[in-house]
């Protein structure tokens, strides 16, 4: 079973984008190791991800959970997947190197040079010298480590620029989105420049990837690999289906906009998943009824019901924001594909082979 363990609602950062409330809630060890036995409890292997708020403001957690996943799979012999997503700044050699030995997959939250744009700390000082140093640092250790990125709106024009920085201090696999929720307000104006920026990228990723030294750039990737071979059903955000966030309270919910909200919640990590519950999500269409008939539907985010949430208030209903974006995307990967394709179809053919 994958979990998402929310260890703290605290964070060291106050971006301007988030939408996360911040409160004093931490995880008490109790809950902790009543998750960790519940993700051990079903399937052919343990998942965990930690998760915040910032999750380095718990790390005696993470390392008691390392020690108690480590001891469950010498009881068990069932193999134990980590991830964490981090803002960086709390990043230590001396974590680093336990996170190398357990093989933590860790997402930097990351924007590059657009950095301080967004992402400050909470007394309003940039981060962007901090945490750049601690990712130089952290790709010594974990060089296939991923930066995260999120585009605000007024960090737009920034965003290729930021992509070829990210590029040049050692990170070759970028995922990136846009900033949603009601902290943001993209205009038609602001993207016009995210388009004009995602077209300078799309060349960027392209010379690289002929030249012999590719980028993984989530954007671009994904879209062509579902051209490609199709969205794979597996792979479709499902609410309660694939990774499951654990509250600080051990209460389970059905994805992480929905933590609270009682009508979502799937169970705790003390009585276990409702099975009832879990049935009716998983009887669920993932596509919502209004892009049921759209010819990018299985391209597109469309099921995702915490973006959409997050977007409309309706896990159900597509915005017309997230509706443009996806359009954006889709329209550009199959350009860029198809350029590459004539120009090197070999490099092409390999290149997606090993990201699929």
């Amino acid at each position: 079973m994958n979990l998402t363990l929310h260890l703290t609602e605290s964070c060291n950062m106050n971006c301007a984008y988030c939408t996360h409330e911040k409160t004093p809630k931490r995880m008490s060890p109790e809950v902790l190791h009543a998750a960790i036995r519940l993700a051990y409890s079903t399937g052919p292997h343990a998942g965990i991800c930690f998760f915040g708020g910032e999750p380095l403001l718990e790390q005696d957690l993470i390392f008691e959970a390392l020690d108690t996943c480590a001891g469950l799979t010498a009881e068990t012999g069932k193999p134990v997947q980590y991830k964490m997503t981090t803002n960086g700044t709390l990043l230590t050699e001396a974590f680093l190197k336990r996170a190398k030995a357990a093989h933590i997959g860790i997402g930097l939250s990351f924007e590059g040079l657009a950095q301080d744009t967004c992402r400050r700390f909470a007394d309003g000082r940039g981060s962007f010298a901090i945490v750049e140093e601690k990712a130089k640092l952290l790709l010594r250790y974990l060089p296939l480590t991923h930066a995260m990125m999120t585009i605000a709106p007024r960090a737009a024009g920034q965003f290729a620029d930021s992509v070829q920085y990210l590029y040049e201090l050692g990170f070759r696999r970028i995922t990136a989105t846009i900033a949603y929720g009601n902290k943001v307000q993209w205009t038609d104006e602001a993207l016009a420049v995210l388009q004009a920026q995602l077209e300078q990228i799309a060349e960027f990723y392209s010379e690289k990837l002929l030249a012999g030294k590719p980028l993984y750039f989530s954007p671009l990737d994904a879209k062509i690999r579902d051209l490609l071979a199709g969205y794979p059903t597996a792979e479709r955000c499902h609410l309660g289906m694939r990774q499951m966030p654990v509250a600080p309270d051990g209460r389970i919910y059905a994805c992480t906009q929905f933590i609270g909200d009682e009508d979502y919640c799937l169970g705790d990590v003390f009585g276990g998943l409702l099975p009832e519950k879990c049935a009716a999500l998983a009887k669920r269409e993932a596509t919502p009824e209004t892009c049921r008939e759209c010819a990018l539907r299985t391209r597109c985010t469309n099921s995702c019901g915490c973006l959409n949430r997050l977007e409309t208030g309706n896990e159900r209903t597509v915005s017309p924001l997230q509706c443009s974006y996806e359009r954006m995307l889709i329209a550009l990967a199959d350009e860029t594909a198809s350029k590459l394709y004539e120009s090197a179809p070999e490099v092409f053919a390999q290149h997606f082979k090993s990201v699929s």
